[in-house]
Parts: structure tokens; C-alpha cells; sequence
């Protein structure tokens, strides 16, 4: 890609509006970790139980993003602003619970506005991009994401050793006030739905190839299951090891503006190279750094967390855009499947590794990851290559064509 495109694809208002909203709705979940010693030794926690409110937060929302997806398909995406809002209000009230099972609750129905922003925005941000410049444009939406949750941990650390838990208040700030914004700069951009739209040929309306969608979610999953649970427990493991809040607010924030960083350069390098190479090859020279990140805690961490950052990037972005290429006239619901089941497998992590982490130890812990990122590599070789996406969306729009020299009632 050439470096005029990537500055229209900067200079995008409508997508970099929907980045911005990315980046609020990401940030709470990047304050979450920074919670966890604070909830520990408020209602006296251990790992697995802690692990729990991440659970909340991230399954709620994650399970949350298909049905979500589905609504934007078929009803637009003008509550995409709502849905932020609701997110920044309900995480305000975490650090109020007065129990630990309302703490829970809290979590989840702030997860809610999460699953639903997260489909409303990337079909928004699928729409307002070209052809020619989805990988990295759609990379750029993802960075949004990304840096607000790198950024969540500094602020946690601002806003906890300030006001402890009941810090969380102040972040109703930003989401509401971002909300607005969206709901005023998006009206002429918001996905109208295709509830009053014609007749869609059933050949063509539930033609999908199920297997190579299945591929796709399979190596989303898999690449995110170990790394929300290895993200979610850095704090706790470095305050073990008797280093201070802001050594490891600043490692995690590290680790997440790498993946900032890396999610660019992963859409440039798959404009160029393709998306399946770029994924595989960042998957196997992932194996290295999680192996260092275990072996050498400590100041070494900001090395080997940048490297593990800087790879995991490619995932999401490169992924996302597939499904959406795949799933024609579906992409709300293509959005919300594979970034839903892939939060999904990342809420299932954090409490898996918290329970391994109890047993056996935090380091092993991370070493347990290396096993499941082979398995992502296995996946990832089955993946479509360009070509063969382009072949089946021609097919499918062939068929399309065929299909509409026919009536419903043929």
C-alpha cells in the first residue's frame, strides 16, 4: 500500500470516529486487571474466583456480540452510540458493589454494551472503507480498540491509588461524552439494515461454506485464549514477584500498545504478502517470545511483552475482514460470530489460567500457553488464501445473478 492511501485511510473521518469510540469501550476492559488486587483483598479473593469478573465482563459481552450482530444486520446500526454510553455507565457502578455477586452482575450488564458496540462498529467500519484498503483500514478500526486497552491500565493506576476502587465512577466521563459524539457524527453513515430491503434469493441467502468459517473462528480462538488470559494476570503476577503498580500498569500497557503498533503493520504486511502468511508466520515466531516472557520475568518482560504484543496483532483484524468478504450480506452477523466466540474463548482463558496459576504456579502458567498456540498454528494452515476467497464470493455472486431471473414463487 502506498503511503498516500495510508493517509486517506488517517484522514477517514467516519473511521477514525468509530476508532475513537473503539478505543472508550476497549479501555474498561484494559482497567480490569488493574482491579484485581484492589478486589482481591476487598471481598478476599483467590485467582480463579478474581478470574470470575473478568468472565462476566468479557462473556457477557462476547456471547452478547452474535445476537447483537444479527440485530445490526437486519436493524441497522444507529444505537452504536447507545451502546457505548450503557457500557461507561454500568462499568461506573463496579466499584460500588457491595457484594461480590452484585460485583458480578455489575460486570456483565457492563459487558452488554461492549457486545454491542463491538458488531455495531466493525460493519460500520466495513462500510466506510474501499475495497482495496480493508486490511490495513480495518486494522486501523482494531488499533483504536487496541490502545484503549493499553491505555486502561495507566489510567487504573491513575484513578485507583487516587480514589480506590470506587474510582471506576469517573470513567462514566468518556464513555457518555464519546457516545454523543458518535450519535451525532454517524448519522449519515449508520447501516440501515436490510429489513426493508427485497426479496434475497434463499440460494444465496443461506449459501455460506460453513467449514472455512469454522477455520476462522477456530484460529481466532485459539489465539485468544491465551493471550486476554496472560494480559489479565500480569498485574497480579508482578505484584507477587513484589514489583509496584506502575511496573506493571506500565508492562501491561506495554504489551497492549505493541499490539497497537504490530495491528498496522500486520494490515500493511497482508496488503502485500496475504493474510494467511502474515497470520502463520506471526504465530510461530510467537512461540519464542511467550517462551522468554515465562523464563525471564522482570525488566526483560518489556522486551518479550513487546514481542508478544507486536505478533498477537494480526489476528483480529486480518480474520475479521475474511469472515466479512465471506458471509455477503451478513457482515454484522460475521462481525459479532468471530469477535464474540473470540472473546468468548479469551473469558474462558482467564479463569483456566487462573486455576493452572493456583496449582502449579504463574510461571507455568504462561508456559502452559505455548501448547494451545501450536494448536493455532495447525489451524491457521487451513486457512483461505485471497484467491480462494475471491473464487467463492464470485460463485456466490454468480449465483446471485442466476437467482434473481427468478421469482419467490418459482
Amino acid at each position: 500500500m502506498s503511503a498516500t492511501s495510508t493517509r486517506a485511510i488517517f484522514r477517514n473521518r467516519p473511521l477514525m470516529t468509530l476508532a475513537a469510540g473503539h478505543f472508550t469501550v476497549d479501555m474498561y476492559a484494559g482497567l480490569l486487571p488493574v482491579l484485581y488486587p484492589l478486589l482481591t483483598n476487598r471481598f478476599e479473593l483467590d485467582l480463579k474466583t478474581v478470574g470470575l469478573v473478568a468472565l462476566a465482563y468479557s462473556g457477557t459481552s462476547s456471547l452478547s456480540q452474535p445476537f447483537f450482530g444479527w440485530l445490526a444486520d437486519r436493524y441497522g446500526t444507529r444505537f452504536t452510540g447507545i451502546a457505548l454510553a450503557w457500557s461507561g455507565i454500568l462499568f461506573a457502578t463496579i466499584g460500588f458493589a457491595p457484594t461480590f455477586p452484585l460485583l458480578i452482575l455489575f460486570a456483565a450488564l457492563a459487558g452488554l454494551g461492549s457486545g454491542a458496540f463491538h458488531p455495531f462498529g466493525a460493519i460500520n467500519a466495513n462500510a466506510v472503507i474501499a475495497d482495496e484498503d480493508k486490511n490495513t483500514a480495518m486494522s486501523v478500526y482494531i488499533m483504536g480498540g487496541t490502545l484503549g486497552v493499553s491505555v486502561g491500565p495507566l489510567v487504573g493506576v491513575l484513578l485507583f491509588s487516587l480514589f480506590g476502587v470506587r474510582g471506576t465512577a469517573i470513567m462514566i466521563l468518556p464513555g457518555v461524552s464519546i457516545a454523543i459524539w458518535l450519535l451525532f457524527a454517524m448519522r449519515s453513515v449508520a447501516i440501515t439494515g436490510t429489513r426493508s430491503k427485497s426479496y434475497i434469493p434463499p440460494v444465496v441467502k443461506h449459501a455460506m461454506p460453513a467449514a472455512i468459517i469454522g477455520v476462522i473462528v477456530a484460529v481466532m480462538m485459539l489465539r485468544m485464549f491465551p493471550t486476554l488470559g496472560l494480559q489479565n494476570f500480569i498485574p497480579l503476577w508482578y505484584e507477587d514477584l513484589g514489583y509496584s503498580p506502575s511496573f506493571y500498569g506500565a508492562l501491561a500497557t506495554t504489551i497492549v500498545l505493541s499490539s497497537a503498533l504490530g495491528t498496522i503493520g500486520a494490515g500493511t504486511l497482508a496488503d502485500r504478502y496475504g493474510r494467511r502468511a502474515v497470520i502463520m508466520g506471526s504465530i510461530i515466531l510467537s512461540l519464542p517470545a511467550v517462551w522468554a516472557f515465562a523464563e525471564f520475568p522482570g525488566r526483560w518482560g518489556f522486551v518479550t511483552g513487546a514481542a508478544i504484543g507486536i505478533l498477537s496483532a494480526s489476528t483480529s483484524p486480518l480474520l475479521l475482514v475474511m469472515a466479512q468478504q465471506l458471509m455477503i450480506g451478513r457482515a454484522g452477523i460475521a462481525s459479532g460470530l468471530l469477535l464474540g466466540l473470540g472473546f468468548v474463548a479469551g473469558a474462558i482463558g482467564t479463569p483456566v489460567f487462573g486455576i493452572i496459576a493456583d496449582a502449579f504456579g504463574m510461571q507455568n502458567a504462561v508456559r502452559a500457553q505455548i501448547p494451545i498456540m501450536l494448536l493455532s498454528l495447525v489451524a491457521a494452515w487451513f486457512l483461505p488464501s485471497e484467491s480462494k476467497i475471491r473464487s467463492i464470493v464470485d460463485d456466490r455472486r454468480a449465483a446471485e445473478l442466476r437467482a434473481t431471473t427468478l421469482t419467490p414463487a418459482d
